[in-house]
This record gives structure tokens, C-alpha cells and sequence, in this order.
């Protein structure tokens, strides 16, 4: 009988939750098998919890096979806030061998999410920008705002700048506080949203904004808009995009308070209008004229959850890295 491995927070780095080829590498495997048949996902469980929307529950089912040979479900908590010392998204993910059905184990996977929205974000950065980036703007200074900075500070180690803003300034602070030193990107924080702006050549949206601010003045030629979080782009700002790409539509598009999918949901989007979306990009090599105006919405796989917790599951095998308990 299988015994089942918990990995923490701390476990899960141990066994390389922060190593972003490692990341990367497996955003593109896991494209090619979604490619092939051989991972899939069905429509998330999504709970309320409130009034507000940003306070709901997900369970997101996922497969994915070859190498990784797992199935599995992210269980995940969302609040507007943190609330004391909890973060404000809770979320642990469940892992079974694809091949016969044994369990394998959990990861505490808030860490874990965050790692893979930041690897999509990355790879479709690398797409869809070829170019040497100049200047990048990040909007927030939550979790996703650190992960993303962390990220272009490895994977782009020639940027220049990085703008940012956030509407409460001492989070801000915080965040450049926090941030290792780098000689060769700096960090410039903004009071005024317009002046973060000005000459991004990326635009990171990462806020828990439950209303959109983002408007069309933000849109420019050869300028990328990247959504991460919840609904800060307003429609005319996507209308005004020349090309519109996306990690995956599916029929989450019927239910996510993504800005995007809102949009669609309103009749103001029609889906024939996906220029391109995340496999064409990294696995055709899809690429928009010079010049154009781009945006790109991310409303986070959970088929990469699965990939991402059944690697570090298997690396903490090898190592004897987390908590073993027997299966029941």
C-alpha cells in the first residue's frame, strides 16, 4: 500500500517550487500533452462565500499524463484580504497516480499557484514580446505583484525598470522593501497611475480589484497587457486592443468574473475574436506584427497545478522530503 507525502510550504521549496525552468519546462510539456489528449480538465466547482465575489471556493479537477502520470484536485480558498495571519487565498492540491488511481500525496499549493501563473505570464512574455524589454509596469503589490517582479528579475536580467504602483502606497513599500537588490533593474514606485504607465513596454495587472480601472488610454502600439487578476481591465480597453490572446477559452468563459470573459457574457466579445491563445503561442510560435497592440488574459490552468505538485511530489519522493502517512 502507497503511503501519502504532505508537503508544506517549506517542503515544497525544498523540493524546487522556485526554480523556474524547471517551471517553464513544465508549462510547455504540459501544453503538448493537452495538446495530444493526454491532459484535460473539466469545468471548475466554484462555492460563494459571501456577498462580495471576490469571497468564493474552487475545486479544479485536472489529468495529466506522461511523465507526470498524475490526477488530481486543487482545493483553493479566496478572500479579498488576508485575515489575520492567513493569506488571502488558502489552497492545497490532491494528487493521484493517473495509471491506477493510488494516492501520492498533498502540497500546500498557494506557493505552488503562484509559480504557475508567473511561468504562463513568462512563456507568453517570451512569445509575444521577442524583443529585449525595456520597461515593465506591475499594478498591485500582493502576492502576485512579488512573484511576477521576482520573475522578470531572473528571467530578464537585462530589464531596465520596473514601474509600479498600487493604490495603498505603504504596500508598495513593502514590496520594494522586500525585493533582492538588483544593480541592473530598477525599481520605481508611482503615486499616480498614468505616470506608471507612461513607458511600460509590459503592463502586469496583479491587483484584487473588484471593479475595473484599467482604461483604453492604457492600450499602445507594440505595448502588452498582461490580466492576472481579477477584473481590473474595463471592456473598451480590450475593444481597443489589436489583438486579444488568452491562455486557454473554454467553459469556464460562461462562469469566471474574469474582465474578458465578462465581456464575452455581456455579448461585447466575440470568441472568433482569440487572436491566439497560450499553445499556439508557445508551441506554434505565434507571433503579432511589429507594432501592434496586444492583450493577453490569464485565467490560470489548473491542468499546470496537477503537473506542478505531481513533479514536486515525486522530486520529494526521491529526497525524503515532507510528511509520510499511511493511505487509508
Amino acid at each position: 500500500m502507497n503511503a501519502i507525502r504532505h508537503l508544506s510550504r517549506a517542503d515544497a521549496i525544498e523540493a524546487g517550487a522556485l526554480d523556474w525552468t524547471a517551471a517553464i519546462e513544465d508549462v510547455h510539456a504540459t501544453l503538448r500533452l493537452l495538446r495530444d489528449g493526454k491532459a484535460g480538465m473539466v469545468a471548475e466547482s466554484v462555492i460563494p462565500l459571501g456577498a462580495d465575489p471576490r469571497y468564493r471556493a474552487y475545486g479544479l479537477p485536472a489529468f495529466v499524463g506522461g511523465v507526470y502520470d498524475a490526477t488530481g484536485l486543487k482545493w483553493t480558498v479566496h478572500r479579498a484580504e488576508p485575515v489575520g495571519d492567513l493569506p488571502s487565498i488558502s489552497s492545497t492540491t490532491f494528487i493521484n497516480r493517473l495509471t491506477d488511481g493510488a494516492p501520492l500525496g498533498t502540497v500546500e499549493s498557494a506557493l505552488l499557484t503562484r509559480m504557475r501563473t508567473v511561468a504562463v505570464s513568462a512563456a507568453a512574455i517570451r512569445g509575444l514580446m521577442p524583443n529585449a524589454l525595456k520597461s515593465v509596469t506591475i499594478l498591485g503589490a500582493g502576492a502576485q505583484a512579488q512573484t511576477h517582479l521576482d520573475m522578470l528579475r531572473s528571467l530578464f536580467p537585462d530589464l531596465g525598470e520596473v514601474h509600479l504602483w498600487n493604490r495603498t502606497r505603504t504596500h508598495l513599500d513593502t514590496l520594494i522593501e522586500q525585493a533582492d537588490p538588483n544593480p541592473i533593474t530598477r525599481l520605481i514606485p508611482h503615486d499616480r497611475l498614468h505616470e506608471a504607465l507612461e513607458n511600460a513596454d509590459v503592463i502586469l495587472c496583479c491587483t484584487s480589484a473588484p471593479e475595473p480601472f484599467l482604461d483604453a488610454s492604457a492600450v499602445g502600439a507594440g505595448r502588452l497587457i498582461m490580466q492576472i487578476g481579477f477584473n481590473e481591465v474595463k471592456f473598451e480597453t480590450i475593444a481597443a486592443t489589436d489583438f486579444v490572446t488568452v491562455d486557454l477559452w473554454g467553459d469556464f468563459a460562461d462562469k469566471s468574473a474574469k474582465s474578458l470573459f465578462q465581456m464575452y457574457r455581456a455579448g461585447q466579445f466575440a470568441p472568433s475574436r482569440v487572436a491566439a491563445d497560450l499553445p499556439a503561442i508557445v508551441l506554434d510560435g505565434w507571433q503579432p506584427p511589429t507594432g501592434a497592440s496586444l492583450y493577453f488574459s490569464s485565467f490560470g490552468l489548473n491542468v499546470f497545478d496537477i503537473a506542478f505538485a505531481a513533479r514536486l511530489l515525486r522530486r520529494a519522493n526521491e529526497l525524503g522530503i515532507g510528511t509520510v502517512m499511511p493511505a487509508i
